[in-house]
């Protein structure tokens, strides 16, 4: 009997500790719902976490700023977005951050080919707060007003640049065609600058190709101003009609030419390197992926490239192929030093991330963050970086003129092996 009882005795006592839990369970408080504003920041949180370049963040306590921005009030859509950039704001990076609706459709809309602004291409160092000036787009309202390459932005509309941000003075810049918008600059000589522009829409005109003749030779100019989604196709295009007339060498001027889609940059270099390696990226993770072009060539014949300190991100990845591959010879300035890539994160409303994915060094382990591509011949600074009229870039000169030399050094070679 003191057996069973004793049973009886652990029986009832298991039991009522499962009800007492039970209980527990029952009068547990339910788990609060997330707000859609609440959810926006817990999405944007996760994207990044999810995507980063570093993925230790840098010893930033990147959890708890998830776990801060949600103890605050999010009562309304305009407070998630300031939450969302309080808590991207210790990464320190430029690069990586947010963008407001109209911001993220503005940005989505250039790499189609067109921007209703002033025209400005914008960039800033790692590390360092100072938006400067790559360049101005032609036909733009910026190059209207001359606005050199190297200006510094002070403010927009009043508003310092200290407080806006790189996006948020981009963002400033942009709006509907035929309103004006109030800039504060420093020139690269000192000079201080107030200015009043009129935005408008502007046509990026991505690519252009002319053929150019000089001492009983033909080459071939191809400009390309900034890699949007159609630039591959219009290359491939423009390359063909410079082919059909006879060009003995082609001209690539990368001037100004700020980046854009990486993808279109590395289309393009698939199209002048045979089997080739284009670049190596380094991801979250340290895998690094070196990317070789398939075999053959839309054109392949001499090739100098032009670039200058505007030349930044999959443009100094093309010209830094190029040179490395020893497929052509890049003549100019040195480059404005990019060597980060980010991806555009959409979210749920309309706004949305652009965070840095990666790094890149070119085929010859160059990592040019912050250093830039060191041209083979270094030309001396243009007082217009990119000259309307062919007869005043004395930059297109020198080119043509290593071209000549490249056809010197090739026939030599015939030559050389055809008396061997």
């Amino acid at each position: 009997m003191s057996g069973w009882a004793q049973g009886g005795v652990r029986k009832f006592r298991i039991c009522l500790s499962v009800v007492i839990l039970a209980g527990f369970l029952l009068w547990a408080p339910a788990v609060q719902a997330l707000s859609e504003d609440q959810q926006l920041v817990v999405d944007a949180w996760s994207f990044v976490n999810q995507s980063y370049v570093d993925p230790t963040f840098e010893g930033i306590p990147w959890r708890r700023l998830r776990q801060r921005a949600l103890e605050q009030p999010i009562p309304s859509r305009e407070s998630a977005y300031e939450a969302i950039e309080t808590m991207l704001a210790p990464l320190g990076d430029p690069f990586t951050c947010f963008l407001r609706p109209e911001q993220f459709k503005a940005l989505t809309d250039s790499t189609a080919g067109s921007i209703s602004g002033v025209g400005l291409q914008l960039g800033i160092n790692e590390g360092e707060t100072v938006v400067q000036v790559i360049s101005s787009l032609d036909g733009s309202p910026a190059a209207a007003a001359e606005i050199q390459p190297g200006s510094v932005v002070l403010a927009v509309e009043g508003d310092s640049v200290e407080d806006l941000g790189l996006e948020g003075v981009a963002a400033a810049l942009r709006g509907p065609s035929g309103t004006v918008v109030d800039i504060e600059l420093v020139a690269p000589d000192g000079e201080r600058q107030s200015l009043s522009l009129e935005r408008r829409t502007v046509d990026l005109r991505p690519v252009r190709s002319r053929r150019l003749r000089e001492d009983g030779h033909t080459y071939g100019l191809l400009q390309i101003r900034q890699f949007t989604t159609k630039v591959p196709e219009l290359v491939s295009t423009a390359l063909a009609e410079l082919q059909n007339k006879c060009v003995e060498g082609l001209i690539l001027d990368l001037r100004n030419n700020p980046g854009g889609l990486v993808s279109s940059g590395l289309k393009v270099g698939n199209s002048l390197l045979d089997a080739q390696p284009l670049v190596s990226i380094r991801d979250r993770n340290g895998i690094v992926d070196t990317i070789i072009t398939d075999a053959g060539e839309l054109y392949d014949g001499p090739i100098v490239v032009l670039v200058n300190s505007g030349t930044a991100s999959a443009s100094e990845i093309l010209a830094g192929a190029l040179q490395d591959d020893g497929r052509a010879e890049v003549l100019g300035r040195p480059t404005f030093g990019k060597g980060l890539i980010q991806t555009l994160i959409p979210l749920s409303d309309g706004s949305g991330l652009t965070v840095t994915v990666a790094r890149y060094v070119t085929p010859a382990g160059n990592d040019i963050q912050s250093v830039g591509i060191m041209p083979n011949q270094v030309l001396a600074a243009l007082t217009q970086e990119t000259p309307e009229d062919d007869s005043q870039d004395p930059w297109l000169e020198r080119a043509m003129v290593a071209l000549q030399n490249q056809f010197h050094r090739h026939d030599k070679h015939i030559e050389r092996t055809a008396m061997t």
